[in-house]
């Protein structure tokens, strides 16, 4: 079932790295008591999500915590290390880079899509999300092939 505004986010282990390594996290945890502004991707360094969708939030950044989020955070199926070699390749330090590895948010969320025809397998749809105290303000879920919704300065007018 997919996750709809005014729902609260499911329970699960997401991932960072931090400055010892892996970091788990507790989806729970890490959205409680903020406002965050979550986009996904399909894939780090793949064509939309390197060209728009990461800078986009990144040059948002400013103008986003200024309306009040508290957190800007990129989710993709991808292990922690390649969420943090992509950002130092993009040099986005404004926005948190979580990795889904086993696609247990996506799943959970509902927001799956199957990426084999690409040689990607079970990847999270592109989509952005306000959220506030772990419950859904906001979502905006891209049609496949589409980037105009998910995107930063969609998100603002929203804010």
């Amino acid at each position: 079932m997919k996750i709809s505004e005014g729902d609260t986010l499911p329970q699960v282990k997401i991932s960072k790295v931090g400055e010892s390594g892996p970091e788990q996290l507790d989806t729970r945890e890490f959205f409680a008591g903020r406002k965050v502004a979550l986009f996904a991707v399909p894939g780090a360094f793949t064509p939309t999500c390197s060209a728009k969708h990461l800078p986009g939030f990144s040059e948002k950044a400013k103008e986003l915590k200024d309306k009040g989020v508290d957190e800007i955070a990129c989710i993709s199926v991808n292990d922690p290390f390649v969420m943090a070699a992509w950002q130092k390749a993009d040099g986005s330090g404004d926005v948190t880079m979580l990795a889904d590895g086993n696609g247990d948010f996506a799943e959970a969320v509902g927001l799956t899509m199957d990426g084999s025809n690409f040689g990607m397998g079970r990847r999270s749809q592109r989509y952005s999300m306000l959220v506030e105290d772990g419950q859904v303000r906001k979502l905006n879920v891209e049609k496949p092939g589409d980037f105009s919704v998910s995107s930063a300065e969609h998100m603002l007018t929203q804010l």
